[in-house]
């Protein structure tokens, strides 16, 4: 008898631990309370810092640049650094074809000039012949021997010898021009043009400093070849390009903040949004129409001195404000059906609950309906979580870190 008492006991205990170690407990969760507050909901997007106005300075004329003392970083002022000089540039190399065209072009005009000299001779030899005729002609008519036509014609040979002189020294001067010329074609390869060549020096069109150097090194250039970059650091911008979805919710004054550059966050404001938009293939590769914001630094140049011309920042813009308005973190929500849907926490258990939101942002969301101030729900509910699930708050709303 007193053994069977013993095996009942011991049959009751089993019984009783077996049924405390199947039953269920309350699953430890992490809640927030539904408050009153305020928050803005951002258009988040990368973008660039740019110097407003980039000067391009590019080669006035074509010829020898002569290799640039500047480099980037470096400060100018304006209509006072010289910044590049260009000398006329030394005669090309010669092929052996235009090597002999130039030869016998020399050649030609060279022969050119004998013979135009050789013309010159003659037009003296004639005027001297026709000055002694006229001299003769004048002494013979002063005795009456030759006649007034006579005379006449002695007179106009003189004048016709006078202009033939004349025309051979043009004509001797033109030839011995087509010869230097002929001959100015055979220079060639002797570099550059010598120190007493006529120069062009640039200086800078602005004050700034140098943002880029784009030819350096010593070379011949064209005219129009762009040489260097200036701009005026303290003269920054932001440019993000926005989808056009969220740049038409955007108006001009909106206040907006630049970080992700390295330092710390700098108050800005929307300036403009291009009204043009482009087509965009994103990293994932779907085409989005997006266009440019411009925004202004509003924060003192000592806070982001370091912040250059085409650096990467981060811009938040707040396309909307909502003040003492009923949220409720992002991380309490899921979806139930259609609807949204939290847990809240009533009486040790969870009860899920449809509600009606409004905006939202990363953090926090707007509840229009279904909720009301001091609420405790479930931050990040497990799966194992249902409705009337019992619960137990491992960290007691308001206290999370």
């Amino acid at each position: 008898m007193f053994g069977r008492i013993v095996i009942v006991i011991a049959t009751l205990f089993i019984g009783a631990g077996l049924a405390w170690a199947l039953w269920p407990r309350p699953i430890e969760v992490e809640t927030a309370r539904v408050e009153r507050g305020s928050f803005d909901v951002m258009v988040e997007e990368e973008g660039q810092s740019r110097i407003r106005e980039v000067f391009t300075v590019s080669a006035p004329v074509t010829g020898q640049l002569q290799r640039l003392s500047l480099h980037a970083g470096d400060t100018v002022l304006a209509n006072e650094t010289v910044i590049a000089i260009i000398r006329p540039a030394g005669p090309g190399l010669l092929d052996e074809r235009s090597r002999r065209i130039a030869q016998a072009t020399a050649e030609t005009a060279r022969a050119a000039v004998e013979f135009a000299s050789t013309q010159l001779t003659q037009a003296e030899k004639q005027l001297d012949f026709a000055e002694r005729a006229l001299e003769r002609t004048i002494s013979l008519s002063q005795r009456g021997l030759v006649s007034a036509q006579v005379l006449e014609k002695a007179q106009y040979d003189l004048d016709v010898a006078t202009s033939a002189l004349q025309s051979a020294k043009a004509s001797l001067g033109v030839r011995e021009s087509e010869l230097q010329s002929a001959e100015a074609a055979l220079i060639e390869g002797v570099g550059g043009s010598g120190t007493d060549a006529c120069c062009v020096e640039l200086k800078a069109p602005v004050s700034g400093r140098i943002l880029q150097v784009l030819t350096e090194s010593e070379q011949v250039v064209q005219a129009g070849t762009p040489l260097l970059n200036i701009g005026d650091p303290a003269d920054l911008e932001i440019a993000a390009e926005l989808s056009s979805r969220d740049a038409v919710q955007l108006q001009p004054g909106a206040k907006a903040s630049i970080d992700g550059w390295g330092g710390p966050p700098l108050a800005a404001e929307l300036v403009r949004i291009e009204p043009m938009a482009v087509t965009k293939v994103s990293a994932l590769g779907i085409e989005e129409q997006r266009t440019t914001a411009t925004l202004k630094l509003l924060a003192p140049p000592t806070e982001w001195q370091r912040l250059g011309h085409g650096f990467r920042v981060v811009a938040h813009i707040v396309r909307w404000r909502g003040e003492d308005l009923l949220t409720i973190p992002i991380g309490a929500l899921f979806r139930l059906g259609g609807d949204w849907a939290t847990f809240v926490v009533e009486d040790g258990k969870a009860t899920a609950r449809r509600i009606e939101l409004g905006e939202r942002n990363a953090e926090l969301a707007e509840v229009v309906a279904g909720l009301k101030a001091g609420d405790e729900v479930i931050l990040h509910p497990a799966d194992t979580i249902v409705s009337g699930t019992a619960v137990v708050v491992s960290v007691p709303a308001g206290e999370q870190l």
